[in-house]
């Protein structure tokens, strides 16, 4: 497979809407937008967190929630906050058939498809490599999205993302140019069919920095599929291992991923 693959037509509209939200968000002192895009014939809701004094151009933290949630998931709050505090815009997306695109029907199936893409049933690969390929065709198309937002630097862009979040950011940021950095949670290599194992992709990341952090009694992703992603990273790359389930990340490991980003984006 190509990285041809995780896009879509150049030709395709974006039909970006962007708006002020009339919500308030968790985070002190940051404004919240609401933005969709076209992605491969589907609409994609998107939340953008930026700084609260506007007037400025701020970079970028695409970050991604895991199976299950949503980009309003009140983990990703926990972990926006001191980026945007520091001056970083923090935006987030819906998965296919998660949050505003979930299906009653079709939402459990693509849990059923992770369960077995994390090796725990048999799965329909098909079903998982067309998931993959929307997903990642999704995360390219945001940037597109929001290129000519006037107050983002597009130029300073990184990817953070937590379970389903890494195995899928994996491919993406394997077959973009655009993040600088990324600091990926709770994932690992080794999932699904070997054209969108995210194993494959995440060596074409380099020589941009990777952080990885694990969690050492982590109930839904093995060690060695952890180890087996941090592998086949190119350099520069490092790994923590924090004693914590898969669910548990400590404070201490949300800190390493805030140091990390805030450092590769240049923040103070």
């Amino acid at each position: 497979m190509h990285a041809a693959a995780f896009g879509s037509d150049p030709g395709d509209p974006l039909d970006v809407w962007l708006g002020e939200a009339a919500e308030n968000t968790s985070i002190a002192g940051t404004r919240l937008q609401r933005f969709e895009f076209a992605s491969r014939g589907d609409r994609v809701p998107g939340r953008l967190l930026l700084p609260a004094d506007p007037g400025c151009r701020f970079p970028l933290v695409l970050l991604q929630h895991g199976a299950g949630g949503s980009k309003e998931s009140p983990y990703l709050d926990a972990a926006a906050g001191p980026w945007v505090r520091a001056g970083a815009a923090v935006a987030s997306i819906d998965f296919p058939l998660h949050g505003e695109r979930a299906s009653a029907k079709l939402s459990a199936l693509v849990l059923a498809e992770i369960g077995a893409a994390l090796g725990r049933t048999e799965g329909d690969a098909k079903f998982w490599v067309e998931f993959v390929q929307q997903a990642v065709c999704d995360l390219r198309r945001a940037l597109d999205a929001l290129a000519e937002h006037p107050e983002l630097e597009m130029s300073r862009c990184a990817y953070a993302g937590f379970s389903m979040g890494t195995i899928l950011g994996a491919s993406f940021c394997g077959t973009d140019p655009r993040p600088r950095a990324a600091a990926l949670a709770i994932g690992g290599g080794g999932f699904g069919p070997s054209e969108v194992d995210p194993a494959r992709w995440i060596g074409r990341f380099a020589p941009r920095p990777v952080l990885f952090v694990n969690a050492s009694r982590d109930e839904r992703v093995s060690r060695a599929a952890s180890e087996a992603l941090f592998a086949a990273a190119g350099e520069p790359k490092e790994i923590a291992w924090f004693d914590c389930g898969h669910s548990e990340l400590p404070g201490t490991a949300l800190k390493a991923m805030w140091t990390f980003l805030r450092r590769h984006l240049l923040l103070t």
